[in-house]
This record gives C-alpha cells, structure tokens and sequence, in this order.
C-alpha cells in the first residue's frame, strides 16, 4: 500500500488491501488497528522511482507498435494494424514478459478495436488470473463480462450519466452496447453517443501521437510540520514554484501567470482558519526560475497572515504556451533574457546528472535541514535513480 508523501492518505492499494474494503483517498491512521492486524506494509510516495520505471516501460512500448499514445505515467495505447487478433495476443503475451523481466512490473493488457473495448479489456485481464494479464475484447466471454458491468465503470461514462442511463433501462455495459441510438440520443450528448459506439466496435475516438502542451501546471504539498512564518512559508513557495519552472521547461513551454494558495488544516477544528489565494501576470511570459518566484513572492506578501498555522501551500502556472512561440516585449531585454535560458539549460542538465537540488536558489533555503518538508518516513529507495541507494548484494561464504 503506498500513501501520500506525506504519509497521510492512502493513495494505492494491493489487490489484498482493496480486498480488505480500504477505500482510496482514506486517512491511513483511521485504518491503523486493520493494517497491523494483516501487517500491511505502507510506503510513501516515491515520485522519482515511478516516474524513472514508467519511462522504462514506456521505451518498450514505443519499440513495440508503429503507433503509441503514452495516456499517463501507467498506461498507453498501442495500435498494430491489419494483424489478426491470435497475431496481436501472441504479440502483446510477449510483450507482457519482456516488460516483467525488464523492469519487474507484471502489466495488464487489454485488446480491442476500440480504445473503450480496450480499456473494458484490461480490467478483465487484471482482475481475473485465469487470462495470465492479457485478454482480447473478441473473446467469447466479453458479453458474459459486459453484462455485469455497471455503466459507472465504464471509461467516460461518469456517477451522472450513469444515474441518468438507469431512467431509460440501462444498467450495464452490454445494456448501453444494445440500446438504440433514439434512446442514446434522448438521454446523453456526443461523448455519451461516442462512448456507446466504441463498444459496438466501431472507432470514434483516434490515438492522440503529438505532444500537446500542459493547460496548467501545478506543484503543491502539504507540509511534514505546520508552518506558521513568512521565512518558511516564502521557502516553500520558492521549492514549488521551483518545481513548476522545471516541468514548464521539460515540456519546452513558457507560462504568462502564477497563483499561489496557502491553506491551514481544516481537519484541526482547535485551530483558527484561514485559506489565502492571488494570481497574477508575469513581466513576460518564461520558464526562468528566478523570474517567476519574484512574482510568487510579491503574491505571498499580500496573502499572508500572522497567526495561522498553514498545512499546505499551492503554487499554479498557467497561461502557458511553447516557448518557440514566445513573443518578446519590445522593453525586454533580449541579451539578459537568453543568458538566463541558458543557464536554466546549464542547471537542469547538471541536477538531472548529479541529482535533484543540487543547486537550487538560496530562496528556497537550506533544503536538508527543513522541517515542513513531507515527512515520507516510509520512503523506498531510489533504485534506479541514486547511486547512494543501489541494491546491495553481500556475498557469504561458509
């Protein structure tokens, strides 16, 4: 069971975990009799390692179809055109061992000729062992799978429309695959009538292949202990607007505003509350580092209050476009503007190589000696990412 890097809520569970009716999202200390009744072991949120085997995995999967859309850190679409099913399940049987011996992950993959069907497909494989993680939408016990399949679970079909379905008869996935489409017309719009097509097999909505851009970029935590100073809460939003800057420039993008959110804890009814939040525009739109947390902290300074003990601080970029089609003020200084891209270029290659914070900006603090950092007591190690935290193998000799 994995919680929040904060160790607070629980965030993924186990087969067995889910077994035992441990709801996600849970506070972990409300479940702490159960979890030291079956000795469940928790570990806290290790982002670098997910992040590092997802890549891993997902350089596979490009290698192993002609089109591949990376949906999310754990799953993706693969299309193998003109190949017949029995070609496409040895194809993807094999593609479940290689992925195993490669990076340990025993993944689940779900086949069909629509990405609906195949995301249908894949929570068969995983839930039922007897398909050994692959099952193919073709097979003859799909219907039998789709008729105790309420419509709430199927992928974009949400609570609402579901409630709405029940009105006119349709309580399964094989009910809203069999309705007429007058029916579907009256009680749902193109995403509900796009959905109910995709399980009839027919391809309504296409692999998405290009980068697109971030709308938003968000980097919040809450705090390992209260905050309740200006000196460390400006720190911490220095770190998270720090954190923002670096995936704003991964992406290659640029972002034109920032809002900031600094929240007390509202589960603490003894305690005064109070939730602060502004925005504003940068000089010009960028990814520089030092450019953006000017602008975060001139937000702070008027949303700040003395008195409050703060759980969580929010930092959001928005506005954000690729930076190839940046638009220079004529005020601006060019010269000044590309000798900062180029050390922010300098900075992430040296902290992608000698790891993260290796140099930071002084405005974020002394990061090893800060309290209000998440507390991950149960942290993993970060096998693949830090050579400090390598696999030791001892050999005995008798």
């Amino acid at each position: 069971m994995v919680a929040s890097n904060n160790d607070g809520c629980i965030v993924a569970r186990s087969p067995e975990v889910k077994a035992l009716g441990i709801p996600m999202g849970a506070p972990a200390y409300q479940w702490k009799d159960l979890i030291r009744q079956h000795d469940i072991k928790i570990f806290s949120g290790n982002f670098a390692l997910y992040g590092d085997l997802s890549k891993r995995v997902m350089q596979i999967l490009l290698q192993a179809a002609p089109t591949v859309e990376i949906y999310s850190i754990d799953e993706a679409f693969l299309e193998f055109p003109s190949l017949t099913n029995e070609m496409i399940i040895s194809i993807c049987k094999n593609l479940r061992s290689r992925l195993l011996q490669s990076t340990g992950i025993p993944v689940s993959i779900g086949i069909g000729k629509t990405k609906t069907l195949a995301k249908i497909a894949v929570e068969i494989a995983k839930k039922n062992s007897e398909f050994q993680g692959v099952f193919s939408a073709e097979s003859d016990k799909f219907d039998s799978f789709l008729a105790h399949m309420p419509t709430s679970d199927i992928w974009g079909i949400g609570r609402k429309l579901s409630e709405r379905l029940k009105c006119f008869g349709i309580y399964t996935a094989k009910d809203l695959k069999q309705a007429q489409d007058i029916i579907i017309r009256k009680c749902t719009h193109l995403p509900g009538i796009r959905t109910t097509y995709e399980l009839r097999g027919i391809k309504c909505i296409e692999l998405q292949t290009a980068h697109s851009s971030r709308k938003g970029i968000t980097a919040s935590r809450s705090f390992g202990h209260p905050v309740s100073t200006y000196t460390e809460m400006a720190e911490a939003i220095a770190l998270y607007t720090t954190r923002a800057a670096e995936r704003l420039r991964s992406d290659k993008s640029i972002a034109s505003w920032i809002q900031i959110c600094i929240v007390t804890n509202y589960f603490r009814k003894d305690q005064k509350q109070y939730v602060g939040f502004d925005s504003g525009l940068l000089l010009q739109p960028t990814a520089v580092t030092s450019e953006i947390i000017k602008t975060a902290h001139i937000l702070l300074k008027r949303i700040f209050k003395e008195g409050f003990i703060y759980k969580k601080a929010i930092v959001n970029l928005g506005g954000i476009t690729p930076a190839s089609q940046q638009q220079i003020s004529m005020l601006a200084d060019i010269k000044t503007s590309q000798r900062l891209s180029r050390l922010m270029t300098a900075v992430d290659k040296i902290n992608r190589k000698a790891g993260r914070n290796k140099i930071h900006y002084a405005s974020c603090g002394i990061l090893k000696k800060k309290s209000w950092h998440p507390k991950s007591e149960m942290l993993s190690r970060r096998y693949t990412t830090s050579w400090q935290e390598l696999p030791v193998v001892k050999a005995i000799y008798s």
